[in-house]
């Protein structure tokens, strides 16, 4: 049996010394964890493109670009996920939760003291060290 990969997209938005973290809704996989705003990248589109999409739906910012950060490829046992991840400081629009899930701006320095999926770890890791 093969198991799907889900490629997502993962915007590290940045402003000043603040990561934009929003949190999972309980029913989801990894529920109830702070993550990196993000989604599914669809058939066909590139990773900017479902970014940007999924960055208006879920936090309701328009990005106009976006570095690269990493990608990351992690195997949850029941999921395997490619995470593209890219900074995001050049946006507009007031960050929020616009699918009604808790978010917030953290300090990078702050961002070890919130639990996240496991493959998120290495993500803070990096910024820390570039950014902090």
């Amino acid at each position: 049996m093969t198991i799907e990969i889900v490629h997502v997209a993962v915007g590290v938005i940045k402003k000043n010394n603040a990561i934009f973290i929003c949190k999972r809704a309980d029913e989801q996989h990894q529920g109830g964890l702070w993550e990196f705003p993000g989604g599914k990248v669809e058939a066909g589109e590139s990773v900017f493109v479902a970014l940007k999409r999924e960055l208006i739906e879920e936090v309701g910012l328009t990005i106009h670009s976006s570095s690269q950060l990493m990608v990351i490829e992690h195997d949850y046992g029941d999921k395997c996920v490619k995470l593209d991840v890219h900074v995001v400081s050049n946006f507009s629009g007031e960050a929020h939760g616009a699918e009604g899930q808790p978010s917030e701006w953290v300090a990078i320095t702050e961002l070890e003291n919130y639990d996240f999926p496991e493959a998120n770890a290495e993500i803070i890791e990096k910024i820390v060290a570039r950014y902090a």
